[in-house]
């Protein structure tokens, strides 16, 4: 069975917004894409991430990882309640720093740098 494309676009430097599930089909692609970017902050905006397969929370684990040792940040960004669950199941949510909306990410790292 075919799984659904993962579309990501780079809507500015280190923010990367996803369309479709985060499967073992998408996996190179979502993490070539984590790659390139080199900018402090990764913000992986989820909003319209349906669901992910363990091969995707594996490479989402594994960008956050990586982030972490090059010295970076990663945040996720509108994640749902079916990605979430997924999240706490496995014990991973605290990995990862989540807010609500990518305009609630992107002024709190804004403020973070001036106070």
């Amino acid at each position: 069975m075919a799984s659904e494309p993962l579309q990501i676009d780079r809507l500015d430097r280190g923010v990367l917004s996803l369309r479709g599930p985060l499967t073992m089909e998408n996996v190179s692609p979502f993490m070539n894409a984590v790659r390139r970017e080199n900018a402090p902050t990764v913000i992986l905006d989820f909003t319209n991430v349906p669901y992910l397969d363990s091969s995707g929370l594996g490479s989402l684990v594994s960008a956050c990882t990586s982030c972490i040792k090059a010295g970076r940040r990663m945040a996720l960004t509108g994640v749902n309640k079916r990605v979430e669950r997924v999240f706490e199941i496995t014990k991973v949510e605290q990995i990862f720093l989540m807010f609500p909306t990518l305009g609630d990410a992107l002024e709190a790292f804004t403020n973070a740098g001036t106070a």
